[in-house]
């Protein structure tokens, strides 16, 4: 395969959508979100936590103070790629997301971690 074709194959693999997480081991804050593209969003997170332009002030100002090693970055939940290339993930992002923040916050009420 030459480069035109990876990258011709690289754009038409789908990207895997679903929840993500970024947690403070520290103090267990939490930032949970939903994403058609979860690799690209965990790395938009990473960069502008890391470059102080995060508009989650509080997680920033978490990032500031316990430095990148007290946080972690992770998939709690991805979608199965859908067989229709047209189909919008935006409502079932949605719904999941959803379920994923009740899901959280019973496991809170109960002195589990988030």
């Amino acid at each position: 395969m030459d480069r035109r074709d990876l990258i011709r194959k690289y754009k038409e693999t789908p990207r895997p959508a679903g929840i993500y997480r970024v947690r403070n081991t520290i103090n267990g804050r939490s930032v949970v979100g939903a994403s058609p593209d979860l690799p690209g969003m965990l790395n938009r997170i990473r960069f502008q936590l890391a470059h102080g332009s995060h508009p989650d002030s509080d997680l920033q100002q978490d990032w500031h103070a316990f430095g990148a090693d007290a946080f972690i970055f992770e998939t709690l939940d991805q979608l199965a790629p859908s067989s229709d290339p047209g189909h919008d993930l935006t409502e079932d992002l949605q719904v999941l997301l959803l379920m994923w923040i009740e899901k959280l916050a019973e496991k809170n009420k109960i002195g589990g971690h988030s």
